[in-house]
């Protein structure tokens, strides 16, 4: 029987050990695919440059109807709320008392008149007499004197019943301007304009609407830069003519509405700079001719004005703008499918497309989609896309062309198709 020996054992390790390894695979590094993004090439249009306020709404007018004589309320002759035009008759306070004034006055005019008749027959038999030697010069003076009080008399009576008239007209109370008439603040049958105007009601006057706003400094440089630049395309010199005018365009917009839907015209401006503010009051005309009228006195509106027009500048999605330590940046795809970075500056918002100002040109393919997931230096998978899609418009057309979702079944179950939709 043979004899095992001690490095028997270690041996057989060995070989197992050598056996195992020889067994495993072979390990290799896979480089992962690149990353998918969506490009697209910058829309490029021309620009309009705006300076952008805050203002408030003011009607053209407003007016307080006042109660100009003292009685009582009769009648109301109109719906608080509803349009009126200027000398519509809105309320009646009792007359009686006004035309009994004029009765009296006619009545004390005709008296006069008479006295005046009777005193010029007086004077012109005084002048006869005194041609002939037969009256005195104190009796001639004394029918001069007579005569021209009496005619004094018929003046004073003239104007007291005028007087008398035009209070009675202000028993029928009616509207100053045309416009919109507020509610009746005092009810018939209520004693109104004793000692006091009593106010009875309002009219408001709201096309056109004013737009009051405050301008600083900076910005009011560049617009009379702007203005004067204007009244020189038009051939005008305004040291020659004062009075010519380019008409400034204004935008607005209130807090829900999308953009600036109204235009108007810049109509008044203070006389100089406000010197604890360092602004300048403006104020713009708009038309409000709708029912309801859509702009109302006191709203906070947004207002921009228009300043200058430039060509050919690019326009990216916000999506696509991306921002670091170094500043604003976009990703840019090249003919290898490879990332530049590129530094930007930007400018004004439009339509969801932001202005690129410094850093692109037109015609390259920026990142929109996928921006964390790209690297520059690195490769990408890109997908191409027109940037025009990603406007608030386009999104909004595309949103009307889809068909409305379907209704849930009467089990109250879902839309079999939404799982796949989402």
């Amino acid at each position: 029987m043979p004899r095992l020996t001690r490095a028997g054992p270690k041996v057989a390790f060995a070989l197992i050990a050598v056996s195992l390894i020889g067994c495993e695979e072979q390990n290799t590094y896979v480089e992962p695919p690149p990353p998918k993004v969506t490009i697209a090439q910058p829309l490029v249009q021309d620009v309009v440059d705006y300076v952008e306020f805050t203002g408030t709404t003011v009607a053209s007018a407003q007016v307080e109807v006042p109660a100009r004589v003292s009685g009582i309320l009769q009648s109301v002759h109109f719906e608080p709320g509803t349009e009126v035009t200027e000398g519509e008759l809105l309320m009646e306070i009792d007359p009686d008392v006004y035309e009994a004034d004029v009765q009296v006055a006619k009545a004390e005019l005709a008296s006069a008149e008479a006295r005046l008749s009777e005193s010029k027959k007086t004077l012109e038999r005084a002048e006869t007499l005194a041609k002939k030697g037969n009256v005195s010069q104190a009796k001639l003076d004394e029918a001069e004197a007579d005569s021209r009080a009496a005619a004094a008399d018929v003046l004073v009576r003239q104007a007291k019943l005028r007087q008398a008239e035009i209070n009675l007209e202000y028993t029928h109370v009616t509207a100053p301007i045309s416009g919109r008439v507020g509610r009746n603040l005092v009810d018939p049958g209520n004693l109104v304009g004793d000692g006091e105007a009593t106010i009875l009601t309002e009219v408001t006057d709201y096309d056109p609407m004013f737009i009051y706003f405050n301008l600083n400094e900076r910005d009011l440089l560049r617009i009379m830069d702007m203005y004067r630049a204007r009244l020189e395309a038009k051939g005008i010199d305004p040291n020659k003519d004062p009075a010519a005018d380019a008409d400034l365009i204004l935008e607005a917009g209130l807090a829900n509405e999308e953009g600036f839907p109204h235009e108007g015209v810049m109509d008044f401006a203070e006389s100089g700079v406000d010197a604890e503010t360092g602004t300048l009051q403006l104020r713009g005309r708009f038309k409000n001719t709708g029912r309801p009228p859509k702009l109302l006195p006191g709203l906070f509106v947004r207002i921009r004005m228009p300043i200058n027009e430039r060509s050919d500048l690019p326009l990216v999605s916000e999506r696509a703008i991306g921002s670091d330590q170094s500043g604003l940046y976009l990703l840019v795809v090249d003919g290898d499918n490879k990332v530049d970075k590129r530094n930007i500056e930007i400018g004004q918002r439009i339509d969801a497309l932001t202005v690129v100002e410094k850093g692109l040109e037109g015609g390259e393919w920026v990142i929109v989609n996928g921006l964390q997931r790209a690297r520059p230096g690195g490769p990408v998978d890109p997908e191409k896309v027109e940037m025009a899609s990603f406007r608030i418009s386009a999104t909004q057309e595309a949103a009307k062309s889809q068909p409305e979702a379907a209704e849930p079944s009467a089990e109250g179950g879902e839309d079999p198709g939404a799982a796949e939709t989402q």
